[in-house]
């Protein structure tokens, strides 16, 4: 049922609302929608907003099967990890194949109410949307927000906190700020890209447990011959249009010429909706909920993807280990076992102790 008043805002009911359409996101309106349960999807930006915002080219470190969602299977042109443009083409394909319905450009930006009568209300780019429902289901991921240094000149145009396209820095000097996969991804891109490029990090060095090894390898080599220059145990403290004021750990400062700045700082979630419906958290920040049914300590609330990390920094959820949180909510919501493809080498167990016996 929908209703329209004169100042454009509109009023849905459904059974189920499902917020966020990243990989997972799609993957649960998927076994809804196999099941037969009446749901609506909301997203904030387009389908696979965080994807979207990779680097131009970026490549996943899993395989192509652990990412494939939904039964179907991901055929890479190269077998090799999807690239950011293929994936994103192949989750075009499971939505429309599957006729997915999913409003993008709707950001949920309330939810009140208790299990069989929730109130969400959402903005889109031309009116407001109210939906009320029976459940939530909560699949905004863990990386809606850039972690913000709050130093000055972090907002100056030649500073950023993601990398779009090496080409933009080619023949200038990039400064890159960060010491993870990200940032190691950038700096060694920038770098045969035909870019100045030098590294800041916090640490003292790298940690091998905790970045790809091919990465590790070859930021280690290139830094260790100078090619790459390397600041270990330094944060930035001002930029300027001319380049960054480093502090080091003993607190002294040197200032690092620089065209431009990447600040690959990282992510957190964004938890406002999780506040919204008082969700409570352990010491870490992540949500409680029941890893059969996915079901936070709310009543009529559920978890999945990397939302189930909360405000975890360290990374332990990935698209490869939350394939199960569909199945579990479809069948906690009534829906019963949802169908997910009969190719067994598509479809292989994966779980966090494989990431870290990796």
């Amino acid at each position: 049922m929908e209703k329209m008043n004169q100042n454009k805002s509109r009023e849905l009911s459904t059974r189920v609302v499902l917020v966020g359409a990243g990989p997972v996101g799609i993957e649960v309106a998927a076994g809804l929608k196999r099941a037969g349960i009446d749901y609506l999807q909301l997203e904030k930006g387009p389908i696979a907003s965080t994807i979207y915002r990779w680097p131009r080219h970026a490549r996943f470190f899993s395989s192509p099967e652990r990412v494939a969602i939904a039964g179907i299977p991901f055929s890479s042109p190269h077998q090799e990890q999807p690239a950011r443009e293929d994936y994103l083409a192949y989750l075009r394909g499971v939505v429309e194949t599957l006729d997915l319905k999913i409003l993008s450009y709707h950001r949920v930006t309330e939810i009140r109410g208790k299990k069989g009568s929730f109130t969400l209300r959402a903005e889109t780019l031309r009116d407001s949307l109210k939906v009320n429902c029976e459940n939530v289901i909560l699949a905004t991921g863990d990386m809606g927000e850039f972690n913000r240094l709050g130093i000055p000149g972090e907002d100056l145009p030649h500073v950023s906190h993601v990398l779009e396209d090496p080409h933009l820095y080619f023949g200038n000097r990039l400064l890159v700020v960060g010491g993870k996969n990200s940032a190691l991804e950038a700096a060694l891109r920038c770098f045969r890209s035909g870019v100045s490029v030098s590294l800041s990090y916090r640490r003292s060095g790298f940690d091998r447990k905790r970045v790809n090894s091919r990465l590790y390898l070859e930021l280690s080599i290139l830094t260790a011959k100078g090619v790459i220059p390397f600041y270990p145990e330094t944060l930035p403290s001002r930029i300027t249009e001319e380049g960054v004021e480093l502090s080091r750990s003993d607190g002294s400062t040197l200032f690092v010429p620089a065209d431009f700045v990447l600040l690959a700082t990282g992510y957190h979630a964004d938890l406002s909706l999780f506040t919204d419906l008082e969700i409570p958290l352990d010491e870490e920040g992540v949500p409680l909920y029941d890893p059969q049914t996915m079901e936070s300590a709310v009543p009529g609330v559920y978890l999945a993807g990397t939302a189930v990390s909360g405000a975890r920094q360290r990374y332990k959820d990935f698209i490869g280990t939350s394939h199960y949180h569909a199945a579990g909510i479809v069948r906690d919501l009534g829906g019963g076992d949802i169908p997910v493809g009969t190719i067994a080498s598509r479809r292989y167990s994966f779980s966090t102790e494989d990431i870290e016996a990796d």
